[in-house]
């Protein structure tokens, strides 16, 4: 459990947050720049010393009234927006120099090489490399360093979109390989929809709300769901491929999606994505239609925003699935005399793939 608390000012700037989040997984701090995750997460590192604080990581202590543990003593990783890599070295003086860092080696150089991709690099010169493949690296440096926890701030911010592609199935084979509690800043939902397990929304300094992504992706008390385009992320498993049609089946909670692609084995986790805007609503299941994904649930609740509602769902006919969410017309919502508490069809066009071995295009199955 990594449970965190700060308080302080600092200049016109007031941070109060507080959270309790597992100390396993990938938990993002999100939120609008200004807001205070950096500051949270270099009071984290010690490198922030606020006048009021408590830090506890699964078990530790690093601050506590009297006590504080200096940076240099506390174990972590901490990858910036720009990778600071040493550029005068290459990229394997680089790596040696994270290693040299630790007494201890959990983490070796080969695992770390293999799960970034990094090998091909070994001998450039860091100067040398493009922006995805620096952050690589710093991200491999900080690995090395034999961290408890890795703190990561931004790390694809200052990458052009191509760049961010090319380094997002990395950072999702490090969440699937590695054990290492990862505290994740951004201000970009879609970064946090693909990679996060959990989630702290902040607002103003203050935490606003913080729990498993699923719930507040899908929670009306919260912006989230107010985006312009709002979505759900949902974790299943493969449970059957279908080579002949190249397609393959996920279990959710609730019931099984049918996806593109050949993404076994069976058994193998899956996160998918499914954007409001790609969910329409029936009272009966969908006849002579070519979507192949339409699941019975009930509806929690609906939010009305002009003449669009945001309807909130659960999946299977008892409505204990998963939530799910769908963007519709005012018009369609009172035509069908839609009210909480009914089973209707979600007919789903689109879905988005992300996970252990992720697939991070749009993959439509109609």
């Amino acid at each position: 459990m990594i449970e965190a608390a700060f308080r302080g000012r600092l200049g016109g700037f007031m941070l109060d947050a507080a959270f309790a989040v597992p100390g396993q997984g990938i938990t993002a701090l999100f939120g609008p720049s200004g807001c205070g995750k950096t500051t949270v997460l270099r009071a984290i590192a010690g490198l922030l010393r606020m006048p009021e604080g408590r830090l506890r990581i699964n078990g530790d202590i690093w601050q506590e009234r009297r006590r504080f543990v200096p940076p240099h003593r506390r174990a972590v990783g901490y990858v910036f927006q720009e990778a600071s890599l040493f550029p005068h070295l290459s990229v394997e003086a680089n790596l040696r120099f994270g290693l040299r860092r630790s007494g201890t080696t959990r983490i070796g150089m080969e695992e770390v090489v293999d799960l970034l991709g990094i090998a091909p690099l070994f001998d450039r010169p860091s100067r040398m490399l493009s922006g995805g493949e620096r952050q690589r690296v710093a991200i491999g440096r900080a690995l090395l360093s034999q961290p408890g926890l890795l703190l990561m701030d931004e790390p694809l911010s200052a990458l052009d979109r191509f760049s961010k592609d090319e380094i997002l199935p990395y950072l999702e084979r490090l969440h699937a390989a590695l054990s290492i509690p990862v505290l994740y800043v951004s201000h970009d939902i879609a970064e946090v929809e693909r990679l996060a397990d959990t989630l702290v929304l902040m607002e103003q300094g203050r935490v606003r709300a913080a729990g498993p992504i699923p719930d507040l992706l899908a929670d009306p008390a919260l912006p989230l769901l107010h985006m312009p385009q709002p979505a759900v992320v949902i974790d299943g498993k493969v449970v059957r491929t279908d080579p002949g049609y190249g397609l393959s089946e996920i279990a959710v909670p609730g019931g099984v999606l049918v996806v593109a692609g050949g993404l076994g084995p069976v058994g193998e986790g899956r996160r998918v994505r499914i954007p409001a805007n790609d969910v329409s609503l029936g009272r009966t299941p969908p006849r002579d239609t070519t979507i192949l994904n339409a699941l019975p649930a009930r509806i929690e609740g609906a939010d009305p925003a002009g003449h669009q509602m945001t309807v909130r769902l659960r999946l299977g006919s008892d409505g204990r699935g998963a939530a799910l969410l769908a963007r519709i017309s005012r018009k369609s919502w009172d035509r069908l005399a839609l009210a909480e508490g009914e089973l209707v069809f979600a007919r789903l066009k689109a879905v988005a793939l992300s996970g252990s071995a992720r697939v991070p295009a749009l993959t439509r199955v109609d």
